[in-house]
């Protein structure tokens, strides 16, 4: 059965369009809370959303379908995505629901669903309700005795920044630290800068005046510029940018440097390792982490298991081989002894806790690696599928070949797009670029016939 609404992340799109319309997204409630509806107990959904404008009109839809099937919302207003997944577990809710298109331009939104543990539905569950959106809805309805309720949660943010400090630590303070934090506009606009106030910092605030229109735009993880200069200017220990559901988050050290998801995960690793706290011997991460983490964590004795791009399958595995660290270059880290998804700001308490602790400034912290040279290139393509044109493969093997055991070749079609995105790194940038252009020019020219 093919996927005609759900992808990599969810069901994402340009509201009020396609998939992204009131009636789906109420179809969409209907489905799901059907499916989630297991037992004769009172049923209930959890519902969080960003700062997108199109938020309104979703999470009313969702809240008409869920409703008319019997299931009681808990609506959270503007939230990150991790403290939905969080609160769904906190209310033993059967269902959590982020209204959210993560770093994508204000005019994308989309819909994410966390099982009652507060971790991203399987394939399998997405294609169940998938059959039931496109089926006939009124025999989903409920009785008009057993509809369900909906209720604000009041204390939805002070919840999320008391679980969040808690993950740092009781004897742990910010106290002397000035923090510049970029919150996108987005959903962490509000309980980020709170907590690390409240864990003693002097906060410098970018990023926190949402319009509906102006998520992500020049601001957060995706576009870092803002939070450099800020950090610049006020001389501050470190940035924290954050993206526009706050699953993310990219570190700027105090000279106004960029620091990926990669080093955080370096950082988080050693540090749990020397505290006899992370399991499995190692760590989770993707196909796009750099092979200078790889030889890092090797050269302190610890393993890294790559997987398919996407923070899922990064936790699909870490849940079934006992990991309890793994995470994406883009800086989504997921510690399963606190989160069961990506969280930036938990994340970005984590290196905090490792600079109050060894007294170190940020920069030198989170530079464990040299990173590795490495090239990424998207071609968008119209028709077909390029990867599969003997020009490509051949272009492919030409690639592997001349990197031999030095780099690495990643070629992949983007979840999202129509684009092959060709990355490549190795000892030799100059070796590394050249392959990547030699896929690239014939990716064009199969994409072009």
């Amino acid at each position: 059965m093919s996927r005609r609404y759900f992808g990599t992340d969810g069901i994402r799109g340009l509201a009020n369009r396609g998939s992204m319309t009131s009636e789906v997204a109420l179809r969409v409630g209907m489905a799901a809370g059907k499916i989630f509806q297991k037992g004769t107990h009172r049923h209930r959904v959890v519902i969080g959303k960003d700062t997108r404008l199109s938020g309104y009109m979703l999470e009313a839809a969702l809240m008409s379908g869920f409703t008319a099937v019997g299931m009681d919302v808990f609506l959270l207003g503007p939230m990150p995505a991790p403290a939905v997944a969080m609160l769904t577990r906190s209310l033993r809710a059967d269902l959590g629901v982020m209204i959210s298109a993560s770093h994508n331009p204000f005019a994308d939104n989309g819909i994410k669903l966390f099982d009652p543990d507060g971790y991203k539905l399987s394939d399998t569950t997405e294609k169940l309700i998938e059959k039931l959106i496109d089926s006939d809805g009124t025999e989903l309805l409920a009785k008009p005795d057993a509809i369900g309720r909906a209720t604000r949660v009041e204390s939805a943010q002070e919840r999320y920044i008391e679980f969040a400090k808690r993950t740092l630590g009781k004897d742990i303070r910010l106290d002397g630290l000035r923090i510049v934090i970029d919150c996108a506009n987005g959903a962490g606009y509000k309980v980020a800068p709170q907590a690390l106030w409240e864990l003693g910092a002097e906060v410098v605030k970018i990023g926190v005046e949402p319009n509906g229109r102006n998520i992500n735009e020049k601001c957060g993880s995706t576009a870092p510029q803002a939070l450099i200069d800020k950090v610049r200017e006020v001389r501050a220990d470190i940035g924290i940018a954050l993206d526009g559901d706050a699953d993310r988050v990219v570190i700027i050290n105090e000279k106004g440097e960029v620091v990926d998801g990669d080093q955080l995960m370096a950082v988080i690793a050693e540090t749990w390792h020397r505290r006899n706290a992370l399991t499995a011997g190692g760590v989770v991460a993707t196909v796009m982490s750099n092979l200078g983490l790889e030889r890092y964590l090797k050269s302190i004795g610890l393993t890294m298991v790559r997987t398919p791009v996407g923070d899922r399958y990064v936790v699909e595995h870490m849940r079934k081989h006992g990991y309890n660290v793994g995470g994406e270059q883009s800086g989504h880290i997921v510690m399963s002894d606190f989160v069961t998804t990506g969280d930036g700001l938990v994340t970005a308490l984590q290196i905090l806790g490792v600079v109050v602790s060894t007294g170190k400034p940020v920069s030198e912290v989170v530079s464990r690696f040299e990173r590795l040279p490495q090239v990424l290139e998207n071609v968008r393509f119209a028709n077909g599928s390029p990867l599969e044109d003997t020009r490509v493969v051949k272009a492919i093997d030409a690639g592997k070949a001349k990197l031999g055991e030095s780099g690495r070749l990643v070629i992949r079609p983007s979840g999202t797009e129509p684009v092959i995105r060709v990355m490549a790194e190795g000892d030799d940038e100059g070796l590394v670029s050249a392959v990547v252009d030699d896929i690239v020019d014939a990716v064009r020219a199969a994409a072009a016939t």
